[in-house]
């Protein structure tokens, strides 16, 4: 049986979720990976849910679609509300601590880190938390290389924002 990893990032439209996950799925597969990468988004996009799966797997992947993640990633209250029910009962959940303040009981492992505000202290602009989110989840689960992630942050980015943006997730891997 291949070793099959499915994640699920949520977030408001705007929070970059949807950038994240491709970048992540690209990364696998630069590692040799297989990946597969969906989007769905409300109809309102900036501001309203937003969410973005992931499946890494080393074989295969037979079915396109996540139905219970191994690790949910919330950036907003209600990504984290609406998304949780579905984390498998031993999972992973990474939260942006700046946006989220109850996180309701679980027996998932659990993960709060404030990266929106860092994004705003250390780079003056909250759009890279979503990159320092990037950093936090590669030194959590190890699921892809370090190397990998910045050359594919490198390859899909504006020019102008790579450095930043690097910078970015150099900061997640630290936190």
């Amino acid at each position: 049986m291949p070793n099959k990893t499915e994640i699920r990032i949520g977030g408001s439209g705007g929070q970059g979720v949807v950038l994240a996950a491709q970048i992540l799925g690209k990364a696998a597969v630069l590692d040799g990976k297989n990946a597969l990468q969906t989007q769905a988004y409300g109809a309102e996009a900036r501001g309203s849910l937003s969410k973005s799966e992931v499946i890494i797997s080393d074989g295969k992947i037979g079915f396109p679609a996540v139905r219970k993640p191994d690790i949910l990633v919330a950036m907003s209250q209600e990504a984290l509300d609406k998304l949780l029910k579905d984390l498998k009962p031993d999972g992973t959940l990474i939260v942006d601590s700046t946006n989220i303040t109850t996180v309701p009981e679980t027996n998932a492992k659990v993960h709060k880190i404030p990266m929106t505000e860092t994004a705003k202290k250390t780079f003056g602009d909250t759009i890279y938390a979503n990159m320092i989110m990037l950093g936090v989840f590669v030194k959590i689960t190890n699921l892809v290389t370090v190397q990998s992630m910045e050359n594919t942050i490198r390859e899909n980015v504006s020019a102008k924002t790579v450095e930043t943006n690097i910078n970015a997730f150099r900061k997640g891997l630290q936190l």
